[in-house]
């Protein structure tokens, strides 16, 4: 067994598959996700498990180069999103180098899941609790 990090397979596997500007999704419960785009369903309830504890989790294990967010979240969730952008600050000092930060509109969000890697849905009801991360080198 591990000793520390994610326990979940399903996600160490993905992460250990993804290359250098792949896209991995942290959705919210009611992100509609496309049927042939691979879904890592985590919700429990509503609310759980939380979007921020599984977006801390994987960016403990990712090497991010960059992320996209529904340009939304600024006027309807403004709380949730200088949390993101607070944790991403801190994983740009933690790697020394550049999270590139893009904001594009929900509708096109949405169009951009079918070329994501994975999808991994939340408990969380917070709306536009969602983030594409695009995947770097360590190198």
């Amino acid at each position: 067994m591990k000793r520390h990090g994610l326990l979940n397979a399903p996600l160490n596997a993905l992460i250990a598959e993804l290359g250098h500007t792949d896209t991995l999704v942290i959705a919210d419960a009611g992100l509609p996700i496309p049927s042939d785009v691979p879904r890592i369903d985590l919700a429990v309830t509503p609310g759980l498990p939380g979007f921020l504890p599984v977006l801390d989790a994987l960016l403990e294990e990712l090497c991010v180069e960059g992320v996209t967010l529904a340009e939304e979240i600024a006027t309807h969730s403004p709380a949730l999103r200088d949390d993101i952008l607070k944790r991403l600050a801190a994983l740009e000092l933690r790697d020394d180098r550049t999270v590139e930060t893009r904001q594009v509109s929900h509708e096109a969000f949405k169009q951009s899941l079918t070329n994501a890697k994975a999808v991994i849905r939340t408990g969380e009801c917070t709306p536009f609790a969602n983030i594409a991360l695009h995947s770097g080198v360590p190198f």
